[in-house]
């Protein structure tokens, strides 16, 4: 098959080096950055860079920021062939799936919302790696019009890239869901490391404060845009958390024991009934 390549960043140009080295699949990239297009050929992981190339794709991956993926994909889906199948990777589905879905529906295309959960804390395609998505859980938000065919080709084609699981779902639920597994982790990440005392950590730590603000270091460009195209489900898990962390303020700060104890107990009952290291 021919796969096409909107955006050769870390997600992108990971995705142009599996396919290069996991399959026969040829590759047709695109990114605004020169650079990152001649590095992407340069290193094998591309064989034409040029949105002309896309006519020929039987997938075409969208590996940008939501706002500019749904922008893509109207400004070019009457250049696509007829047939192909378009997968946005974007970390919110509900704004892209509602303002592509439709027509790409009505232009003979197939389309699946995908988000692959994987990730670094570096951007750019130097970063991308042929090994990034191994054994990782890949999200694909099909919708009414999806043809059962192409969510077949969709499953195997991500499977041969090195994924471990496929989950299907809608674009709500996944919103849903990526608001507390992702977006809140990043938000408190992000509150923890911007502690006053936090500059003055080395010494005074054997890990629990280089886990917690690991995914502080994130792109605060793409992030700002995820975070207020899912805000309706991002507050609600901000208003969750915060309702725990005052919990256990009012439990410290009284003295009281024997609640504190017990809240402990929930958070480590709970933790250990899920498969997550």
């Amino acid at each position: 098959m021919k796969i096409a390549i909107a955006g050769l960043g870390l997600i992108g140009g990971s995705f142009a080096k599996a396919v290069k080295a996991r399959t026969a699949h040829s590759v047709a990239g695109f990114d605004r950055s020169e650079a990152a297009g001649r590095a992407a050929l340069e290193a094998g992981a591309a064989d034409s860079l040029g949105v002309a190339g896309f006519a020929e794709a039987d997938i075409v991956l969208v590996a940008l920021y939501p706002r500019a993926s749904a922008e893509f994909i109207r400004a070019h889906a009457q250049s696509f062939k007829r047939g192909a199948l378009v997968v946005d990777l974007c970390g919110v589905k509900r704004f892209v799936c509602e303002r592509v879905a439709p027509l790409l529906s009505d232009s003979g295309l197939a389309f699946i919302g995908g988000h692959p959960m994987a990730g670094r804390e570096h951007s750019g395609f130097d970063h991308a790696l042929a090994t990034l998505f191994d054994k990782a859980d890949m999200i694909l938000t099909p919708n009414e019009d999806t043809p059962a065919e192409a969510l077949r080709t969709a499953c195997d084609f991500f499977l041969s890239l090195g994924f471990g699981r496929i989950t299907i779902t809608t674009p709500e639920r996944h919103d849903e869901m990526i608001a507390l597994t992702s977006q809140l982790a990043h938000v408190v990440s992000s509150a923890y490391a911007q502690n006053p005392l936090a500059r003055d950590f080395s010494g005074f730590s054997a890990g629990s404060f280089g886990d917690m603000t690991r995914v502080a270091k994130l792109n605060e460009e793409m992030w700002t845009e995820l975070f207020l195209l899912n805000k309706d489900f991002l507050t609600e898990q901000i208003d969750v958390i915060l309702k725990n962390l005052k919990d256990f303020r009012k439990y410290i700060a009284e003295g009281d024991a024997k609640r504190l104890r017990e809240k402990l107990k929930q958070g480590r009952l709970i933790k250990e009934t899920l498969d997550v290291t």
